[in-house]
């Protein structure tokens, strides 16, 4: 692993200090739950600490790449059998509360979203919060244009059917 030069590390350190908060939101978003996109900001993160050297670059679009690993993590992890529960007889301490509990709309929207399947969670995340085209999505995800509108449209579905969404809310193009 190469070691970041002085100068370069304060870059990323402003990167990190000024992006953190958005780059956990999409994480959270991505796995459905707050811990667990905190997981995914963190292997972002360091992978971005690793490649420093080229994302420093004026054209290194640090907050894309950061994003892709993320994005190549949370498909990663839907393929582990296990998830790291462990059965324990008396509850652990409740944690601090996270930004996704502040709300009772942010509670619905996460626990649809912890239902869905991945890909098509991971589909809705790009699509709707990062604002990323279908075309987009199709190159970062590594699949055709026709699988991102069917997995949206899935996704779509299964959010109106939870009362989340009206029946007027019109898919984008």
């Amino acid at each position: 692993m190469r070691l970041i030069r002085r100068g370069d590390l304060a870059g990323y350190e402003e990167f990190v200090a000024g992006r953190y908060l958005g780059i956990v939101r999409f994480g959270a978003l991505l796995a459905g739950d707050g811990l667990l996109g905190e997981d995914l900001a963190q292997e972002g993160l360091i992978a971005a600490y690793r490649s420093w050297h080229r994302l420093s670059a004026p054209d290194g679009r640090p907050e894309a790449y950061v994003r892709r690993v993320m994005v190549r993590a949370a498909m990663r992890a839907r393929r582990r059998r296990w998830r790291g529960e462990v059965p324990t007889g008396e509850l652990p301490d409740e944690g601090r509360q996270e930004f996704a509990e502040h709300s009772d709309l942010s509670v619905q929207i996460f626990a649809v979203l912890r239902r869905l399947p991945v890909d098509q969670r991971v589909v809705l995340v790009l699509r709707f919060w990062a604002d990323a085209t279908e075309s987009e999505v199709a190159q970062i995800l590594g699949i055709a244009v026709g699988t991102v509108k069917s997995r949206t449209s899935r996704a779509l579905a299964a959010l109106r059917a939870d009362g989340l969404l009206t029946s007027s809310v019109k898919e984008m193009p």
